[in-house]
């Protein structure tokens, strides 16, 4: 089974008992770039887990549809 992932931190909202809010969208559209078992993560992300032994490849800055700014996105190597 091959998945794709993607994956950003940030302040989530409950809406109508759903997760809303601009990180969730952000999470979304990364995914949405990710190929079969990859996983992409956000710089935030990146910058949270420094030291944690995981590896990174940088796969360059995106515009993110409905996000402002672009993102520097990271492919998870190890």
């Amino acid at each position: 089974l091959e998945i794709r992932a993607g994956v950003h931190t940030g302040e989530c909202e409950i809406v109508d008992g759903k997760h809303a809010g601009l990180a969730v969208v952000i999470g979304a559209r990364i995914a949405a770039m990710a190929g079969p078992s990859e996983v992409l993560v956000s710089r935030t992300v990146k910058d949270l887990i420094a030291g944690s032994g995981f590896s990174f490849e940088e796969r360059g800055e995106h515009e993110l549809k409905g996000v402002p700014e672009r993102w520097q996105i990271y492919r998870v190597v190890a």
